[in-house]
């Protein structure tokens, strides 16, 4: 299982316990306003703001909450001017760290990345310092309920994807990021909106991490860096051991 894998499922587990419904609600709201500032403020005509409505409905999001979020990004209402911003790193054991971000200050957020990687064994890096070792694609996430696995692969090879991971967590189909648009709408039309749909960024090999103490740094990085209310995405590209994992996950 990929790294980044490994570190969603871990934060899936723990999430109903720890996550802070504030922030989830914050980076949920950020992608709101965002989607609905980038494209029409109408989800039918949106794609990207129709998955976010779909998360944020997950999330149990009131809908005048929502609304207002929508209301703002398309200039109904004053607010925040949010830029997405994509930071490079090492974390340790020298894991190449992709960070994508909604912020309406930079300085301050990259300041808040920048400690993050410094006082857990990392380094922040200049753009594209790590990216090339990433293979950017269109990434679609279905709920296991969705569909079969079998149903779903053949749904999804029928659309032009190139790969479906199922699990009991659910579907992960994958494409070109051209394609993106066209595969989710032939998914849409069969299985309904989606978890998300956006381009993506995929390892094309993964580091492995044996020693247990940087293991344990890395994934107390990548926790950070996921905690923070800027950031809506953390993407890395190592690989623990089963028996490692187990023992930090415990």
């Amino acid at each position: 299982m990929a790294g980044h894998s490994q570190f969603k499922n871990i934060m899936h587990r723990k999430g109903a316990q720890d996550a802070k419904r504030a922030k989830v609600f914050t980076k949920l709201i950020r992608e709101l306003t965002v989607s609905a500032r980038s494209g029409l403020p109408d989800a039918a005509a949106n794609p990207r703001l129709r998955a976010a409505i779909q998360a944020a409905r997950a999330a149990n999001m009131p809908k005048d909450t929502i609304d207002r979020a929508i209301k703002r990004g398309a200039g109904g209402e004053d607010g925040a001017n949010y830029e997405e911003v994509r930071y490079e790193g090492y974390g340790p054991g020298s894991v190449a760290i992709i960070v994508e971000a909604l912020t309406d200050n930079r300085n301050r957020t990259a300041s808040e990345i920048r400690s993050a990687f410094s006082k857990n064994g990392g380094a922040l890096g200049e753009t594209n310092s790590v990216s090339f070792m990433f293979d950017r694609v269109g990434a679609i996430r279905y709920p296991a309920a969705a569909a079969d696995a079998e149903a779903m692969f053949e749904a999804a090879l029928d659309a032009g994807a190139d790969n479906v991971e199922s699990s009991e967590d659910g579907h992960e189909v994958t494409c070109a990021p051209d394609d993106l648009g066209a595969v989710r709408e032939m998914l849409e039309g069969r299985f309904g909106t989606p978890e998300h749909a956006r381009l993506d960024w995929r390892p094309q090999t993964t580091v492995p991490v044996a020693a247990e103490d940087t293991a344990k740094t890395l994934l107390k990085l990548l926790e950070i860096l996921e905690d923070n209310d800027d950031v809506q995405r953390v993407q890395a590209n190592f690989e623990i051991a089963d028996d490692v994992m187990e023992r930090l996950s415990a």
